[in-house]
């Protein structure tokens, strides 16, 4: 079930990537050019739609770390691409 789950997940990022012909690095590309080694293994990317990256983070301690820092956190990916406006975190299960 998790396969589809990717799969899918894969066929509608290349979709949208065609649609609106911006990023040239899907998100997980992204996070690990803007995040450490340490957050990476506190996130996980649920969605890129409409200038808007979801991510989930797997405590509440680490929400807010990630959010002090997210103006610094935007502005860098924002010098990758200009495809992401906001990013928002939530507190959910990280696989």
């Amino acid at each position: 079930m998790e396969e589809i789950k990717e799969t899918i997940l894969q066929v509608m990022q290349r979709l949208e990537t065609k649609q609106k012909g911006a990023v040239r690095d899907n998100p997980e590309v992204l996070l690990k050019k803007t995040f450490t080694k340490k957050e990476l293994s506190h996130i996980k990317v649920n969605y890129l739609k409409k200038g808007i990256l979801s991510i989930g983070v797997d405590s509440s301690a680490w929400l807010y770390h990630l959010d002090l820092q997210k103006e610094k956190l935007l502005s860098k990916i924002r010098k990758k691409t200009n495809q992401i406006k906001e990013i928002r975190f939530y507190v959910g299960e990280i696989k």
